[in-house]
């Protein structure tokens, strides 16, 4: 079977801006032979040339169309619901980019959507404006539940945290359309021209990542460089395909990574 891969950035290819060691040669050789692959990101900060660019400072070479965050495949999601529509941002240019790029005009004025996502930059009073217009009628998207981003100081409130902030003061519940949603992975398929059959997703969070890849019909390997560990792999009700120490131990056998 050829197969076409899905990964994760964080904890897979790279820590911060650290490439994890192995992850250039492994993406030489998808390039090399030809394998389809796609580089998933719950992040929404950025768009896919920042985070080539970030990519590249790292030592790996991933060209723009393929890489996917969870603004591109928000912006799918709302083209696909309301073409055409409006929507009220609270997030930096890799979603209002995304959103521009699929017809959607930003806008205060009784939005279709109140569209959340990550940024470094949270606002009290774009909070309390997404908040009036939820409570107007404004439907309410997230573009991912991750409640904490990292960094070198320590955590970050993300895109979850502050949308359970805009729940708690609306009574409204967002809707998340990144990992776990099974809706990243096939915006992702559908993006890439693949089917889940022939399809694997690479991550390093059982909660996100395997699960988001077990409920679109994938197989599943968990890498042991990011946050999942094998004694937490146990916590979960189910399991990953198969569990590797990082993407370095697929070098060699791309075109038959279960043998």
């Amino acid at each position: 079977m050829a197969w076409h891969y899905l990964m994760d950035m964080d904890g897979v290819l790279v820590h911060e801006e650290h490439m994890i060691p192995g992850a250039d040669t492994f993406i030489a050789e998808l390039t090399d032979i030809g394998t389809p692959y796609m580089v998933l990101t719950n992040n929404s900060i950025r768009t896919p040339r920042d985070l080539r660019a970030r990519l590249l400072s790292s030592g790996l070479d991933i060209p723009e169309d393929r890489i996917w965050t969870s603004a591109l495949a928000t912006a799918k999601f709302l083209a696909d619901q309301r073409p055409g529509g409006s929507a009220y941002v609270v997030g930096e240019s890799g979603l209002t980019t995304a959103l521009h790029d699929a017809g959607y005009v930003m806008t205060e004025s009784d939005p279709d959507y109140v569209v959340l996502g990550e940024t470094r930059t949270y606002s009290f009073e774009a909070i309390t404006t997404a908040i009036r217009l939820i409570e107007r009628g404004s439907r309410f998207i997230a573009t991912n539940p991750d409640a904490t981003g990292p960094s070198k100081e320590g955590s970050l409130p993300a895109t979850g945290a502050v949308a359970a902030l805009i729940r708690e003061a609306t009574g409204r519940n967002p809707y998340y359309v990144g990992k776990p949603n099974s809706l990243m992975m096939r915006s992702a398929l559908r993006a890439l021209g693949a089917h889940s059959e022939s399809t694997l997703m690479i991550g390093d969070r059982m909660d996100t990542d395997i699960v988001c890849g077990l409920e679109a019909g994938l197989k599943t390997i968990l890498v042991l460089t990011g946050i999942s560990t094998p004694a937490t792999v146990d916590h979960f009700p189910y399991r990953p395909t198969a569990i590797l120490d990082s993407v370095a131990d697929l070098v060699g056998r791309t075109d038959d990574p279960f043998a």
